[in-house]
């Protein structure tokens, strides 16, 4: 490996850390917080704490302006359908389906990559994607082959891929679409778009479903889920993307879900069982898989 390609890869593998932070707060956030209302003040925080130190994009005007109507899609994509998407779902659906269903991301990704943008494969992706799968696929159904003819879908199934298919497109559009904002700025400006694409939604939530109750427990999953999942996990997959291209990077996806299931073990008293260990070395595998050429 060259070494100027030593730290994209390597965040391959560490910015899945941060972002499976956030199925810890699809599992305790979402019972003191309405998932809308997680949702849109997560992002909104994201901006104001990035705002801080991204005041000069204010002087950028003539480049918002232009690239507007982008930032506003990425920032529906992103924060908006895969900010709120999850935690709806996780209201009517199991986390194993949520775990099948997010795992089709990557392969939206390759799909609309190859036939929107005509990126290239190879056979050491190929052999890797399904490495992953299966890897993931073991874990989900907890080496219990069987487990997959009884498995049940629900309407959150839906919600969970519309979430893999959001995430897809903001993926390969944030690499394909080329902005003159340097990365803060550019995911500064996302995550105002993202937060204002929720706000009709909050407000209905707000008013006609359930009520957010402004308290410690709310500050505390909405400053947690603005800056591990959000910010960190946000901006070290741009960085990543950048680099590796849409495809590659959204390998980061399958190594989501393993660690999703070490937080599990850890917060959550779940059981490391032999079928975890099977499941990561088949993820980490295609992951290396992936860096090859053909």
């Amino acid at each position: 490996m060259k070494k100027k390609d030593f730290l994209p890869y390597s965040l391959l593998l560490i910015q899945p850390i941060f972002m499976a932070s956030n199925l810890v707060v699809a599992r305790g956030g979402v019972e003191h917080v309405p998932p809308i209302s997680l949702a849109f003040w997560r992002w909104s925080t994201v901006f104001f704490l990035l705002i801080l130190f991204n005041y000069k994009i204010f002087n950028k005007k003539k480049i918002l302006l232009k690239e507007y109507k982008e930032l506003f899609f990425l920032g529906l994509m992103g924060c908006g359908v895969c900010g709120a998407f999850p935690f709806i779902a996780g209201q009517t659906t199991t986390i194993i389906n949520m775990g099948i269903i997010y795992t089709s991301s990557p392969i939206f990704i390759i799909l609309l990559s190859y036939f929107f943008f005509k990126e290239k494969l190879n056979l050491f992706k190929l052999i890797g994607l399904f490495s992953c799968l299966f890897g993931v696929l073991i874990i989900i159904i907890k080496g219990e082959y069987l487990s997959l003819i009884s498995l049940k879908f629900t309407k959150g199934d839906l919600w969970m891929l519309g979430a893999s298919i959001g995430w897809a497109l903001y993926s390969i559009f944030l690499f394909n679409w080329k902005s003159s904002l340097n990365v803060f700025e550019r995911f500064t400006a996302i995550s105002f778009f993202g937060a204002l694409s929720l706000l009709p939604f909050y407000i209905l939530e707000q008013n006609f479903v359930v009520s957010t109750i402004f308290d410690m427990k709310f500050l505390f999953w909405i400053f947690f889920a603005a800056i591990s999942p959000g910010i960190i996990a946000f901006i070290l997959y741009t960085y990543t993307q950048k680099y590796l291209g849409a495809t590659t990077t959204g390998f980061t996806l399958y190594l989501f879900t393993v660690y999703g299931a070490f937080y599990g073990i850890l917060f959550f008293g779940e059981t490391l069982e032999l079928f975890h260990l099977y499941g990561t070395f088949l993820v980490f595998l295609g992951v290396y898989l992936v860096r090859k050429k053909a």
